[in-house]
């Protein structure tokens, strides 16, 4: 892939070079890669120091570790959209005898099911896949160490029944169907489960001396879709643009919006961090903007991809050292220096080619009570509720095409907006989900609940 390094200001390609550059000094890794994303495409390529005696380019495979979890999601997703199953269902209905079968897809994907975080010894990470030839090798004695759907613990095995799940339903092995359904139709073609040429190698830095152990590269078998992918820049550079706007090749954009969607609460521990998790992603809300993203790591290797959707910038970092730099905050600080530097220039606005009269009826102020609302038709034929001042419950609703409209996000996010005509056809008030909303406060010609005093409104002496 040939990157244009011409995108970025150069101030901006110096600070992304520094970010890394001192990511890569002070983390002692042996070599250290970055990619940044914006417009759907790699804008800025970076890298520190050598593999094989060569600096590295964004073909150059790096173990990527948990992001692989990112691609197991995608392919239950696919799973779900096509009516193979249900998030809802219990792992049982499909996977039966695993001991952990009340579980729910959903709550696997999103680290809920009360699963172990690793499998029985030995150290999945360190040892041959060979070593865990079942299910119930990876899954252990006692799967449950939680009460299923009460919190979020994560869970490499949890993953591994993932990858089974969909071996079990696409009736081939995972890395096959990874191939066909997300590799192959996203071009990621420096993407695999083994390495291939070029390739970093993995290292151990001593913690107390400038010196390096090479870490073993074990095939994970059936761990593989929790941890086994080998990447590159490049590659991971156009799947955090897929994860940001969807490819109907592999998954339709509203499928990723519900997969960065946060389903998951945080950790205690992570509560001040603003930590949660969706389907498959992890979400963090630092320097003000919400992230979303993976990270990962093996030994030998730490990775981290990160999306700020709404400034339009992903970033990618790699390196191949066992710890040392913080490649998550590296990540969230190439994103912050992209977004702050070059903010994204907003779509020009365009108004609407056509409006129905039944539809501009609905704009305007509206009252919940006492409180002030202004509802808009957007060019994207969209209703967007906002309250006219202050902190408020805000809203898009799409038509269903009978009158109707449906919340998109937030507090209504599923709830039915309808309004509801007098006789003449006129629109007397919006009911939402319950609520009535009337064009002035507590209107007396409209079926307020709880009725509206005759006297009306009054001071008082």
């Amino acid at each position: 892939m040939t990157t244009s390094q011409e995108d970025l200001l150069p101030a901006t390609r110096r600070a992304l070079l520094h970010r890394i550059a001192v990511a890569q000094t002070e983390g002692r890794a042996p070599s250290l890669v970055a990619a940044v994303v914006r417009g759907g495409r790699a804008v800025w390529h970076g890298a520190r120091t050598s593999v094989d005696g060569h600096g590295p380019d964004e073909t150059v495979q790096y173990r990527i570790g948990s992001i692989t979890k990112t691609f197991t999601a995608v392919l239950v997703m696919r799973l779900r959209d096509e009516g193979l199953l249900d998030l809802g269902d219990p792992l049982e209905k499909h996977l039966p005898d695993t001991g952990a079968g009340e579980a729910t897809i959903a709550e696997l994907l999103a680290h809920t099911a009360g699963l172990a975080a690793e499998s029985p010894a030995p150290w999945w990470e360190r040892t041959p896949g060979s070593l865990r030839p079942e299910l119930n090798d990876v899954l252990g004695e006692r799967p449950l160490l939680h009460p299923v759907g009460r919190r979020h613990h994560y869970s490499n095995p949890g993953y591994t029944v993932l990858g089974a799940l969909v071996e079990k339903l696409r009736g081939a092995p995972w890395e096959e169907v990874l191939r066909s359904e997300i590799l192959g139709p996203l071009a990621l073609h420096r993407t695999s489960a083994q390495p291939q040429s070029p390739h970093a190698g993995g290292w151990a830095v001593h913690p107390w001396a400038d010196a390096l152990l090479p870490e073993p590269l074990e095939d994970l078998g059936l761990m593989a879709p929790a941890g086994q992918l080998w990447s590159t820049t490049g590659d991971l550079a156009r799947f955090a643009a897929f994860l940001a706007a969807g490819d109907d090749r592999v998954l339709s954009a509203e499928s990723v919006r519900e997969m960065r969607t946060p389903v998951a609460p945080a950790e205690a521990a992570d509560v001040l961090d603003g930590v949660s998790y969706g389907l498959g992603m992890q979400l963090q809300r630092r320097d003000g903007r919400l992230l979303v993203g993976h990270s990962g790591s093996l030994p030998g290797f730490l990775a981290n991809l990160v999306i700020s959707v709404e400034d339009d910038v992903a970033a990618v970092v790699l390196a191949n050292c066992t710890s040392g730099p913080l490649v998550g905050v590296v990540g969230a600080d190439l994103v912050r220096i992209v977004a702050e530097a070059e903010p994204r220039i907003p779509e020009p606005w365009r108004p609407l080619r056509e409006v129905a009269p039944a539809v501009l009826e609905l704009a305007g102020q509206w009252y919940w009570g006492t409180h002030a609302y202004g509802l808009r038709v957007t060019a994207d034929g969209l209703l967007a509720l906002g309250p006219l001042t202050g902190n408020g419950r805000r809203a898009r609703f799409r038509s269903n095409g009978d009158g109707t409209w449906t919340g998109l996000e937030g507090y209504y996010a599923g709830e039915l907006l309808r309004p509801v005509q007098r006789p003449d056809g006129t629109v007397s008030h919006l009911d939402l989900g319950s609520f009535v909303f009337t064009r002035q406060p507590y209107d007396t010609e409209a079926p307020v609940p709880g009725g509206v005093d005759p006297d009306g409104w009054r001071g008082i002496g």
